[in-house]
């Protein structure tokens, strides 16, 4: 998986605090190592983990380079602040684009991340790397959610003039679309991070990013970064219903976005949900994927403009 602000230091890698003897380290590495062999159970993307951490904390001069916020790095490392909208590269025309993806995340991290800091004290750069390794999960988690949306709506982007994508879209606004009630205040549980339409149907997505890899089961998402209750299958059948429902429209497929090499592979089945086809896919797989879409479905002629109409009719941005 490329780096993501969830990342774990290399001493929440290893198991042991920050303050922790050479010898506590030793003796982590040891262990962790043990666990995450491939040859004794473990996984292979698990040691390389520990191996890199290692590297990074292994010796008292790497350690002290890593915790003066020195990084040493083959490429220029990314920065996570908010970066141009998407754009097609080259002259094939980009998709068709509404809407703001990434901006509700980001704007509750900045919200958060001043409380954190305290009130009235400066943050220069709220993206600043030995800052974000002190912030709480919690605070992190809401950049790596932007960061992941943002990441998608470059990646729709590419399919082209054919295709119109509305991200950041109100699920709260569209149950209530037409009642003359105030909608709820707004939550990221009651939005859809990206919806799709083209020739090959009508797709709900969200962009996740846990910092971890994620598993499949029974046709949910689990993970030992995912909290207990979470259920992001479900919750994204949920959000999408609400939406179907405002505007009459039947969602093709309700895919859940995750970074290179976060799943078990390219795209992943779950199954049928409420006559919808759900999908774990990895991100450099999810345009040739829409573009293609899914055998024997597809919108065409004048029910692609109907569709069409009534989404935007129904559409509320966060």
């Amino acid at each position: 998986m490329p780096d993501s602000p969830l990342a774990a230091s290399p001493y929440e890698v290893l198991g042991v605090s920050a303050s922790a003897t050479e010898e506590e380290l030793r003796r982590a590495y040891r262990r962790r190592a043990r666990e995450t062999h491939p040859d004794t159970g473990g996984a292979a993307l698990q040691f390389d983990r520990v191996q890199r951490a290692w590297e990074l904390i292994g010796t008292s001069e790497a350690r002290a380079a890593y915790d003066r916020g020195i990084r040493p790095s083959v490429s220029e490392p990314r920065s996570w602040a908010p970066a141009a909208p998407p754009r097609r590269e080259g002259t094939r025309p980009a998709a068709r684009m509404h809407g703001h993806p990434g901006g509700w995340y980001r704007e509750q991290f900045l919200v958060l991340l001043q409380e954190w800091v305290g009130r009235g004290v400066d943050v220069p750069d709220p993206y600043d790397p030995q800052l974000l390794a002190r912030a709480p999960r919690e605070l992190r988690h809401l950049l790596a959610e932007a960061v992941a949306e943002e990441d998608t709506a470059r990646a729709l982007a590419s399919l082209g003039m054919g295709f119109t994508v509305w991200h950041d879209l109100r699920t709260d606004d569209a149950r209530r679309a037409g009642t003359g009630l105030t909608a709820s205040p707004q939550g990221a549980g009651g939005k859809l991070d990206h919806v799709v339409l083209g020739p090959t149907g009508l797709w709900a997505m969200l962009s996740e990013d846990w910092g971890e890899p994620v598993a499949v089961k029974r046709g949910e998402i689990i993970g030992r970064a995912l909290a207990p209750h979470e259920r992001p299958v479900h919750e994204l059948s949920v959000r999408s219903r609400a939406f179907a429902r405002a505007a009459r429209v039947k969602f093709t497929a309700l895919v859940i976005v995750v970074p290179d090499g976060a799943a078990p592979e390219e795209v992943v089945d779950l199954g049928s949900v409420r006559g919808s086809r759900a999908l774990l896919v990895q991100r450099p797989r999810l345009a040739d994927l829409v573009r293609r879409g899914i055998p024997g479905v597809g919108i065409g002629g004048t029910d692609l403009f109907e569709v069409r109409t009534r989404v935007q009719a129904a559409a509320r941005f966060v």
